[in-house]
C-alpha cells in the first residue's frame, strides 16, 4: 500500500469567500403627511414584484418644489412612519433627509447613500405621474446613473419617459394624505385609509385638526 503524503494528496481550489453581498434597497421618498395604507401596499407590491431586499421609508424634511406644501413637524411625521411599519419585515426606515435638513434633493441624497453602503444597489420608487417632471429633476443626467428609477403606472399620465424607468403595475387606490387631512378636519372618519396605530396617533396629538 502507497503511503500517503500531504505531497500526494491533491490541491483544492477554495473560492475565497465574499463577505460583502449586494443588497438591492427600494427607496419611496415623500413628505408622507399622513403616511397611509395606500403607501404601504405600493411599498410591498413593489419590494415582492422587484425581489427587493428592504424597501426603506424616505420622509423629506422641505420638500423641493415650488409650491411647498404645508407639513407637519418631521418628528410627528416619522413617528406615524415608525408605528405604520410595524409588521412588516419589509419595510425600513431611512432618515437622511430628516437628518440633513433643508431642501431635498434626490441628488444629494443617493450620492450620500451610496457613499456610506456601497454594497447597496438602489431603487428609487416614484409614482407615474412624477415620471413626467423627471427631465426637471436636479442633476437627472447624474443621477440616472446612480440609481434605478421605479415607477408605479398611474392612470391619466403618460406612463412612459425616454430615461431609462422600470414599471410596475400596482392596484389603484383613489385617495392621498390631502384627502386625508381634510376628512380629518371635517371630522370624518379615516378608518381603512391609515393603519390603526396612525389613526390613534393623530387623535392623541390631536393633528391635521386646525
Amino acid at each position: 500500500m502507497s503511503q500517503v503524503t500531504l505531497e500526494t494528496i491533491p490541491k483544492v481550489q477554495v473560492e475565497p469567500i465574499q463577505t460583502h453581498s449586494r443588497r438591492r434597497i427600494g427607496l419611496y421618498g415623500g413628505t408622507f403627511n399622513p403616511v397611509h395604507n395606500a403607501h404601504l401596499m405600493v411599498a410591498d407590491q413593489v419590494g415582492h414584484a422587484l425581489r427587493l431586499n428592504r424597501v426603506d421609508f424616505m420622509p423629506d424634511a422641505i420638500p423641493p418644489h415650488v409650491d411647498k406644501k404645508a407639513a407637519i413637524d418631521a418628528k410627528d411625521r416619522v413617528a406615524m412612519l415608525r408605528l405604520a411599519i410595524q409588521g412588516n419585515s419589509l419595510f425600513g426606515l431611512e432618515l437622511a433627509e430628516i437628518q440633513r435638513g433643508g431642501v431635498s434633493y434626490t441628488y444629494d441624497t443617493i450620492k450620500q447613500l451610496k457613499e456610506a453602503h456601497p454594497e447597496n444597489d438602489y431603487y428609487f420608487i416614484i409614482g407615474g405621474d412624477m415620471v413626467d417632471y423627471l427631465p426637471k429633476w436636479h442633476r437627472i443626467n447624474e443621477l440616472i446613473k446612480m440609481v434605478n428609477f421605479v415607477a408605479v403606472r398611474r392612470p391619466g399620465a403618460k406612463n412612459e419617459s425616454d430615461y431609462p424607468v422600470i414599471w410596475v403595475d400596482v392596484p389603484e387606490v383613489q385617495f392621498s394624505s390631502n384627502d386625508i387631512r381634510q376628512r380629518i378636519k371635517m371630522g370624518t372618519s379615516i378608518r381603512y385609509m391609515v393603519p390603526d396605530a396612525v389613526a390613534n396617533y393623530i387623535e392623541e396629538h390631536h393633528l391635521y385638526h386646525g
